[in-house]
């Protein structure tokens, strides 16, 4: 029996159940950690129950696969991405709350949950933070902005795109299984051998983390190919690389970082899967291997990763900025520039994140100048869009909050980062909360505020009508609130000398801060539950907030010239622009609303491909097999991708007409809406009566 049991399961056992902790505590912080661990898993098995439930309740099944698994148009894929980040962070947020309650009952060795768990805690949240978080947010937002800001209607490689959102969801579904079939990774978001090589770490856990994040490069980086051959080549009549929005420049040079990026990722995950699966010594010092070695290509990735993560979110300010100061974009050309300089300046710093490990004096210095250099184009853009801003019409909107607190706060955040390019002052305060307040300081406000800016901006684009303001504004500032209490007292914590990653501790004068910092934990809970509320609300009362003609903003680029939602072809006719703010332009001379010039011809669409959502099954199961050593289930999984993707190869009919009449006709009646639809100035922004028409700022000045 147990050599059948072997054959079928591998190593997994009952011992998997988090269940067991609970069984087998011998102290009552033991059962605090199990019921902990017991709670989260049965959340997740009953959010996963209740959605099947639902699903087969309202016969969704079919839509479901119809209209979203299968479908290959980019605004859907975007769609989808954002709704894996959201639920990605609600867990992160969560298991973020956990570890701050525990630092603050941790004095004197109490707490809510064991060692092991905490450890298991920081790993998992940096992980989904990172890659199934922050990775999917960007990515979704690049998918469903990006090919209508220049015109295009979908990425250059639909298929494909829908194989990159595989891939990703299989990483997070493998997360969230590690939640319910336990443990986890204990070696952090960065998976530093020798502590996860098997001789130190026997069990799943480091396996999770290698084929999560393994899957997720893999996604990513067939998503930055995609968007670059996109801009590159799909760029509407008219549009030059400088006429651009912001935004697309910055998902160039991000797409650019994750070609280039994302492999050595890729190769330090696989070389210690090598290690860990076939008894290589890749970073192991006493065979012949050199641990540096990893740190070295983690890191090669790591900090261009933080501008894939970073670069992004400048361009939603970037559209922020100019759309709610009602003004063309400052500085356009030294923005551009300042973002390739930050592209490749990326590349040069990574030795900044080891100051610590043993180079010498004279490496460290020239990599904390390269890393102190890299501010000089960040401070260009922080200027820019103040003076965007400076003498424009400023409208406070819930995205404009975000913007506002981003200038503020990142750069206090990026103020602590010079001070941590010095490699003397990066030695004593590496090891400390001091850090880990820095990265927060220029993740939330840089990327996460940018992300939900973005969200927030869009929303009324994706889904025909916006997000409620009033819960918008108390979200907005309860994040903002929330992050100032989290990790401003991180730096004094940082100073006092308490070390990152500690659960427990010994030093009463760590106490108070370790408990404001729990209250602005509570606080970004509150901010999360503000934004379930607000789309609750909004999607209640979706009919008074709808925006049918799709410029709630009056803004100045593409993607608002067409209805909300945009139709599966975008737009009638390929568009033809000349300049910047392109939309703007139109609208000035009228021109925005008009029937295509040459008429109206068949649209060429691609049709709805399995092959996404088949690998991203196959690779599910290949990856699970192989953290617990069911060897034939990670055979078949690697025999589904593969079979997958030889049957796609045969596929002939892969492309669908949409008639010239069909399009005519939503056309003509999106005109006939827009006839009887009044212009609304924006004193009325805000209000039920906007119905996307916006007035042109223009018109509102002269008149």
């Amino acid at each position: 029996m147990s050599d059948l049991w072997s054959l079928v399961f591998g190593r997994l056992t009952l011992d998997a159940l988090p269940v067991l902790e609970i069984i087998h505590a011998t102290n009552g912080r033991e059962l605090a950690s199990g019921i902990v661990g017991t709670t989260a898993a049965g959340l997740a098995v009953l959010g996963a129950l209740y959605l099947v439930y639902a699903l087969t309740k309202y016969h969704l099944w079919g839509p479901l696969w119809r209209d979203w698994l299968t479908s290959v148009d980019h605004k859907k894929i975007g769609i989808m991405y954002v709704v894996l980040a959201l639920v990605m962070l609600a867990r992160a947020l969560a298991e973020a709350f956990v570890m701050r309650t525990q630092q603050a009952l941790g004095d004197g060795g109490g707490g809510l949950v064991s060692n092991e768990h905490f450890a298991q805690l920081f790993s998992t949240h940096g992980t989904i933070m990172i890659f199934f978080m922050a990775m999917p947010f960007l990515t979704g937002l690049i998918n469903y902005v990006m090919p209508l800001q220049i015109g295009s209607r979908d990425v250059a490689f639909p298929t494909m795109n829908s194989v990159s959102l595989g891939f990703t969801a299989a990483g997070a579904v493998l997360l969230m299984i590690s939640l319910v079939l336990q443990p986890f990774s204990t070696g952090g978001w960065t998976g530093y051998p020798p502590f996860t090589e098997a001789a130190f770490n026997p069990g799943p856990g480091p396996d999770y983390w290698i084929w999560a994040v393994t899957l997720s490069g893999i996604g990513t980086t067939l998503s930055g190919i995609n968007f670059v051959v996109t801009i590159y080549k799909f760029r509407c009549d008219g549009m030059k690389l400088m006429d651009m929005p912001l935004f697309c420049w910055t998902s160039l040079c991000t797409s650019i970082l994750m070609i280039f990026a994302l492999p050595p990722l890729t190769v330090a995950t696989g070389l210690l899967a090598l290690d860990r699966y076939l008894g290589f010594h890749m970073f192991t010092n006493d065979g012949g291997g050199n641990m540096m070695n990893f740190a070295n290509l983690f890191w090669l990735f790591g900090h261009p990763e933080v501008y894939i993560l970073i670069l992004p979110a400048f361009g939603v300010y970037s559209e922020v900025f100019s759309t709610f100061s009602s003004k063309t974009l400052y500085g356009y050309t030294a923005l551009v520039i300042a973002t390739m300089c930050i592209a490749v300046l990326s590349f040069t710093v990574w030795v900044h994140h080891f100051f610590t490990m043993g180079q010498s004096a004279n490496l460290n210095a020239i990599f904390g100048i390269a890393t102190m250099l890299i501010g000089i184009p960040t401070g260009v853009k922080i200027y820019d869009w103040m003076l965007t801003m400076y003498r424009g019409r400023v409208r406070m909107a819930v995205p404009m909050v975000y913007a506002v607190a981003f200038l503020i706060l990142f750069t206090i955040g990026g103020l602590s980062g010079i001070l941590l390019a010095n490699p003397s002052l990066d030695y004593v305060m590496h090891n400390t909360l001091f850090l880990v307040a820095h990265f927060h300081n220029m993740l939330i406000p840089g990327l996460l505020f940018g992300m939900l800016a973005g969200y927030t901006l869009w929303f009324p684009k994706a889904f025909g009508f916006i997000l409620d303001p009033k819960w918008g504004y108390r979200a907005a500032y309860l994040w903002i609130a929330g992050f100032v209490f989290a990790f401003f007292p991180l730096y004094g914590l940082g100073i006092l000398g308490m070390p990152r990653r500690m659960a427990e501790y010994f030093n009463g004068a760590w106490f108070p801060l370790t408990l404001v910092a729990l209250l602005g934990a509570v606080m970004i809970i509150a901010a999360f539950a503000c934004l379930c509320i607000q789309l609750y609300v909004s999607i209640k009362n979706r009919e008074a907030l709808a925006v049918p003609m799709g410029d709630p903003w009056d803004s100045r680029t593409l993607e608002w010239a067409v209805p909300a939602p945009a139709p599966e072809w975008n737009f009638p006719a390929t568009p033809e622009v000349e300049g910047r703010d392109a939309f703007a332009t139109l609208k000035e001379g009228g021109y925005d609303l008009r029937a295509p010039d040459d008429g109206y011809h068949d649209i060429e669409m691609p049709r709805n491909s399995a092959l996404g959502p088949v690998l991203m099954v196959g690779s599910t199961a290949m990856a699970f097999g192989l953290v617990w050593y069911m060897w034939w289930l990670a055979a078949l999984g690697a025999m589904v991708c593969f079979a997958a993707t030889v049957a796609c190869g045969f596929r002939r009919n892969t492309h669908r007409i949409v008639k010239a009449e069909d399009v005519k006709a939503e056309w003509e009646a999106f005109c006939a809406l827009a006839d009887t639809t009044p212009r609304i100035p924006r004193s009325l922004e805000q209000t039920t009566q906007n119905m996307g028409h916006a007035s042109p700022a223009s018109e509102e000045i002269t008149s």
